[in-house]
């Protein structure tokens, strides 16, 4: 009797070590609730990058990435430029996009994502620009920030 009582200790203690670990993975503890924007310095082929995420409960919930150009006009909604982009690249601005987000989402505050082939230089931005709102989330700031 003594032994088993033993080996279920043992046992329990286990599990809460093991939950303890699995519990604290991927956590974005000290995350504050709110909405943090970043930015690119300047427009790159006459678009402009900047990542706006949601963070809620320690969470990030929703995320935007994409591009504006000077008129405040979205790529992801520019069709002429993904029937340009398509045949060469087999994605486009409104697909790549939300993988990147996607990503971020499921990582939480993984800032690397793997690069869509096509979208090299967005996904390298979208990199840069996750550690700036995460940075931002981290202490409350919601002014938007400038990345280079």
């Amino acid at each position: 009797m003594k032994h088993l009582l033993h080996r279920i200790i043992v046992v329990l203690m286990t599990i809460i070590l093991l939950s303890g670990i699995f519990v604290g993975c991927g956590s974005t503890k000290g995350l504050k609730d709110g909405f943090y924007t970043a930015e690119m310095s300047a427009y790159s082929h006459g678009w402009m990058e900047y990542l706006i995420i949601q963070v809620k409960n320690n969470k990030i919930v929703s995320a935007e990435f994409n591009a504006r150009n000077e008129s405040g006009f979205i790529k992801a909604w520019d069709n002429a430029y993904m029937k340009n982009m398509m045949p060469g690249s087999a994605t486009y601005p409104n697909k790549y996009t939300r993988e990147y987000v996607q990503q971020l989402i499921d990582g939480q505050t993984d800032t690397k994502v793997d690069v869509i082939s096509g979208a090299t230089n967005s996904g390298k931005n979208f990199e840069k620009l996750v550690v700036a709102v995460l940075k931002q989330a981290a202490v409350g700031d919601s002014s938007t920030v400038v990345v280079e």
